[in-house]
């Protein structure tokens, strides 16, 4: 099944898609009206009989959103493959290193991410990201892939100027509208197991990175089960687990994003977002 948000005349709804192909309108037909209700529900394997008594969800791609609710916790791991953290000029870590974004930061698929009036160092991170189903404290690594609800890819894109501008990289990765993420949220039953994903990114249709998840630091268990130890996952909450080497800020000279690019990345079996790159407007 997949799970996608899309805003229709000023009207948020959420949908699924069923294994017969066809999508549902779950706020409308089964009560859901946020993302983490829907992977919730997925993650207890009832989404699917919601999903047959709800009515069809008529939209265009356009209506597409990313499939992310105004409260969920997005937590991004860095430096989580090693080849990254060596081009970065950064050592390998000994614990998986975190960073939050906001969920402002982020466009859906086929809507154009922004590069900010204040830095022109805006530059790419194709990532997996997966969405928490079922939530919990202190989940042994054990059991933490029962937790995950589905995955999607994720554009982790950063305004590297403002990134380091300190230690903490918040500034950098959360202005408005600069990242992607969608289309939608896929079943984690549906998908490829985790150690088989690959994830690329192309830009404007030339590979600029490529990594095997089998490749991370620390893998999807091991994330859950460290992030588990210092927060109370919920339904909707989102893990990026971290980009490839291949960004533009270590090229020579430096290859930053400009208006009228196309960034794309993808996770065979699980979907490809593509967004492209528009300037930010004064006042906007």
């Amino acid at each position: 099944m997949k799970i996608g948000k899309i805003v229709c005349s000023g009207q948020t709804r959420i949908i699924a898609q069923s294994g017969s192909g066809d999508w549902r309108d779950l706020t409308t037909g089964g009560g859901i009206g946020t993302v983490g209700a829907a992977a919730a529900a997925l993650a207890a394997g009832a989404l699917e009989a919601i999903a047959r008594l709800s009515p069809p969800a008529r939209f265009e791609e356009k209506n597409l959103v990313a499939p992310i609710d105004e409260t969920a916790r997005i937590l991004c791991a860095g430096f989580n493959f090693g080849a990254h953290a060596t081009e970065s000029g950064r050592d390998v870590p000994d614990q998986p290193t975190f960073f939050s974004r906001f969920p402002t930061s982020f466009v859906g698929n086929g809507h154009p991410i922004t590069r900010p009036l204040a830095s022109t160092s805006l530059d790419w991170e194709g990532e997996l990201a997966f969405m928490i189903g079922l939530g919990g404290r202190h989940i042994s690594v054990e059991s933490a892939l029962g937790h995950v609800a589905g995955y999607c890819p994720m554009g982790e894109h950063s305004v590297r100027e403002y990134q380091l501008h300190g230690t903490q990289a918040t500034a950098g990765k959360n202005f408005d509208g600069s990242g992607g993420f969608g289309p939608f949220i896929v079943s984690a039953a549906t998908c490829p197991a985790p150690s088989q994903m690959e994830v690329f990114t192309h830009l404007n249709g030339e590979q600029m990175q490529h990594g095997l998840l089998s490749d991370l630091i620390f893998d999807i268990p091991k994330l859950i089960n460290y992030i588990s130890t210092f927060i109370t996952l919920h339904p909707g909450d989102i893990i990026a687990t971290g980009t490839p080497p291949g960004i533009g800020g270590r090229m020579t000279p430096p290859r930053w994003l400009v208006p009228g690019d196309t960034i794309s990345v993808e996770v065979p079996g699980v979907g490809k977002l593509s967004n492209s790159v528009v300037d930010e407007q004064p006042g906007q």
